[in-house]
């Protein structure tokens, strides 16, 4: 693992922090973007990953074909015009390799539901860090129905986020 940031508060740069994902489709694997519209993590005395927390824009997905990105939009996908936006609350973060094992609670279409990941740091420079988390989550639990032909059960999601440390008030 990569030197520790220091101890403390450290909120996402959102300008340049990313969100993609994978999911099969047709046979084939579709991918998207999906801007990061906030983010945090705190770092504690031994330098480990204590919590973090995320939200996306899931209103503005992005899978490079527009008929799919409205297809997205709807009820019975991501039904983004009742619910635009999908956060992540860490309840448990514990070492793993040279990262940490995260788990929580992801909330999205009204819902939510537990995801496990993997959460390391890929650079620490003074006041800022770059922190890769990926994660799969089986979209049944969150509501989303399609015939598995379709759309596969399981969405890859990577989140590459840079943050800064929070400035003391």
């Amino acid at each position: 693992m990569t030197a520790a940031p220091a101890v403390g508060l450290w909120r996402a740069d959102v300008s340049r922090s990313t969100a993609s994902f994978e999911v099969g489709n047709l046979g084939r694997t579709a991918r998207g973007t999906v801007p990061v519209t906030a983010g945090s993590v705190e770092i504690g005395p031994d330098g480990a990953l204590l919590s973090v927390h995320g939200t996306l824009d899931l209103g503005s997905v992005d899978t490079g074909i527009a008929r799919r990105d409205r297809d997205l939009r709807g009820p019975r996908l991501l039904d983004l015009d009742r619910h635009p936006v999908m956060t992540f609350t860490a309840t448990s973060v514990q070492a793993a390799g040279d990262g940490w094992r995260v788990t929580g609670t992801l909330a999205a279409r009204g819902t939510s539901t537990s995801v496990s990941g993997l959460a390391r740091l890929s650079s620490v420079d003074g006041d800022e860090a770059v922190l890769t988390a990926t994660a799969r989550l089986d979209r049944r639990t969150l509501g989303i129905r399609a015939p598995g032909f379709l759309i596969g059960r399981h969405v890859d999601i990577a989140v590459t986020a840079v943050v800064r440390r929070a400035q003391a008030r």
